[in-house]
């Protein structure tokens, strides 16, 4: 079933990571894909990233998956910059690859004031995080 077109374009998301998400941005996450409802971001293979025992840390993927999610309000509502996390939820299922770590990101959601959105992050093939997360609306003036 073909996808209905994002509001807000792969370029301009990249942009709002490079100038308004700089921990993002310093992290090497960038978007790959999105359309209305979806998004798929990359966190790169980083030592930067990693924790002790050689795996990558949390928070890094946390912040994927918040990025994610982020896209995948944006994908519905356009570039409303207010629009921001008031709960996330992760399960780390497994140890991830030594490699780039992608998120795929979609609606569960979209009310006048909260949007759900769920995000599984996979290493090579393997699911390595489910997280949940609830987006506060601002009210449209």
């Amino acid at each position: 079933m073909p996808r209905s077109m994002s509001k807000v374009s792969t370029d301009k998301f990249n942009e709002i990571i490079r100038v308004e998400l700089p921990s993002a941005a310093d992290s090497g996450i960038y978007l790959r894909e999105i359309d209305e409802g979806h998004a798929e971001l990359v966190l790169p293979y980083s030592a930067k990233s990693l924790r002790p025992g050689g795996t990558i840390a949390g928070p890094f993927m946390m912040m994927l998956a918040d990025v994610c999610m982020f896209a995948v309000v944006l994908s519905m509502l356009g570039e409303i910059k207010l629009a921001v996390t008031t709960s996330l939820n992760i399960n780390f299922l497994r140890k991830p690859s030594e490699c780039d770590l992608v998120a795929r990101g979609s609606i569960i959601k979209l009310g006048k004031r909260l949007a759900v959105v769920e995000v599984s992050i996979y290493s090579e093939d393997n699911i390595v995080a489910h997280a949940t997360g609830t987006y506060s609306i601002p009210p449209q003036s």
